[in-house]
């Protein structure tokens, strides 16, 4: 299971137009393009997952730089999150 990161995402794109770009290439686990919690807009990245690793190498591959709804995408293998950044807690 690879996750992989998309950046320079248009802030129109669904989903499901992303999930269908990487279809392409293979079976698609899981999209998520990562939204602000207060506005709901698209913050312009997402994350991908694909299951097989050879297919994913091949997104990579094909789809970093390519334009999708006028933007060039940035496309590469998600790095593990880090928690170093505490999150504020509300009282």
């Amino acid at each position: 299971m690879k996750n992989i990161y998309v950046g320079n995402l248009s802030y129109q794109l669904s989903e499901d137009e992303l999930r269908a770009a990487f279809s392409r290439f293979g079976e698609v686990s899981s999209v998520r393009i990562v939204k602000d919690r207060y506005t709901d807009r698209s913050k312009g990245f997402g994350f991908v997952e694909m299951p097989v690793d050879s297919e994913a190498d091949e997104a990579i591959r094909n789809l970093d730089g390519q334009d999708l709804k006028g933007r060039a995408l940035r496309v590469n293998e998600a790095r593990p999150r880090e928690n170093s950044r505490p999150r504020r807690q509300f009282a």
